[in-house]
């Protein structure tokens, strides 16, 4: 009698253990469905279909530039001091606005040009020239970055179609 009570003991052991499992699963895929919330449609399907009109700007970025407006000239001055007080991000922003964006190793040499033709004319210190040519080396490297992932991304694309 013994062991047909420690049997069933077992057996009832077990099929609570099966209760916890699919009440885990009941848990597993209410937590899919959670999680699925932020994005509930299929790729390329949403409750728009035509998205947002070519055009449309963001609210936020029109209120910032309505409050900005009025005060462009004399912010633009501000800066423009800053950095002829040697403030260094006044001195980036400036050289970003003012030097064409840096996109190939000549872009790179024109701007480094610019720098030290700057630095020979005294408009900048030269520990300012240097501050500007490192942000123009890191630059730099982040394009030659860019370029070898895009050859090593073509190299792999073109490893995958081509059958040994």
């Amino acid at each position: 009698m013994m062991a047909l009570d420690l049997s069933t003991s077992v057996l009832q052991m077990f099929r609570d253990r099966e209760g916890a499992m699919k009440s885990q699963q009941i848990s597993d895929e209410a937590m899919q469905a959670v999680k699925a919330r932020g994005r509930p449609f299929e790729p390329g399907q949403s409750g728009n279909p035509s998205g947002r009109p070519k055009g449309a700007r963001n609210k936020t970025t029109i209120a910032v530039e309505a409050l900005l407006d009025n005060e462009a000239e004399a912010l633009t001055h501000k800066v423009i001091e800053l950095a002829l007080a040697g403030n260094m991000a006044a001195i980036r922003l400036c050289f970003e606005r003012l030097l064409p964006p840096i996109e190939s190793a000549a872009d790179a040499v024109a701007a480094s040009g610019a720098v030290l033709e700057s630095c020979a004319a005294g408009t900048l210190s030269p520990s300012e020239a240097v501050e500007v040519m490192r942000s123009i080396e890191t630059h730099l490297r982040a394009i030659e970055l860019r370029q070898i992932e895009t050859g090593m991304t073509a190299l792999e694309r073109s490893q995958k179609e081509t059958p040994p």
